[in-house]
């Protein structure tokens, strides 16, 4: 992370201390997730292949740190033609283009579980802002000044803008994710860290309930 994006985004300069510790806590959590989680991931495979014979892991490109590009692993829980080649769409509340029985995966946010493997990679933490496509950054970027300010860290698998604010499709509610997500970088720190990570927890259990 550079001076002048630090300056940008108006949060301090974290020692490599911090990020050292960051990073090590993310590749162990990394790896127990990815042993822990295998089962149930290659279950929810399982049955998408079974649904429809497409493939149940899809790949999109998202902006990182810094505004570099990767690519983000998911389980693939809606139609193959969910959308319009180069058309990018908010999903929807009783989303049709869903795949039947994988609601429950988008709720309790198991489609997200391949993201562990982003983690371990280096291209995402544990904790931090979530990484939106590049079509909505360009698309959000005249309603929502410097947009890009978000971008000073690695994104997250979850965050404070994701407990705080939840899953929003519309414009005043990805104003607020910005405002948490801006909120988050200023008090950066270890403890932080951790209590978002169990303050997810009970949120994943309740989600996955509905």
């Amino acid at each position: 992370m550079s001076l002048t994006m630090n300056q940008r985004v108006g949060c301090h300069i974290r020692p490599q201390g911090f990020e050292r510790i960051k990073r090590g806590v993310d590749i162990l959590a990394a790896l127990l997730g990815l042993v822990c989680g295998a089962p149930l991931v290659l279950s929810c495979a399982l049955w998408i292949r079974l649904i429809d014979g497409g493939p149940a892991l899809y790949r999109q490109w998202r902006v990182g740190r810094g505004g570099w590009l990767f690519r983000i692993y998911k389980l693939r829980t809606m139609r193959l033609d969910a959308e319009a080649p180069g058309i990018a769409q908010f999903a929807r509340d009783a989303d049709p283009r869903v795949l039947p029985g994988c609601g429950w995966m988008r709720k309790s946010h198991v489609d997200e579980l391949p993201q562990l493997w982003n983690i371990l990679k280096g291209q995402m933490s544990l904790v931090g802002p979530r990484p939106e496509r590049p079509e909505m950054i360009e698309e959000l970027r005249d309603a929502i000044p410097r947009i890009e300010r978000r971008l000073a860290t690695r994104p997250g698998l979850t965050g404070l803008a994701q407990i705080k604010n939840g899953y929003t499709n519309d414009l005043a509610g990805a104003r607020r994710k910005q405002a948490y997500d801006l909120k988050y970088l200023r008090r950066q720190s270890v403890l932080q860290d951790i209590r978002l990570v169990l303050q997810t927890i009970p949120k994943v259990w309740d989600q996955a309930a509905l």
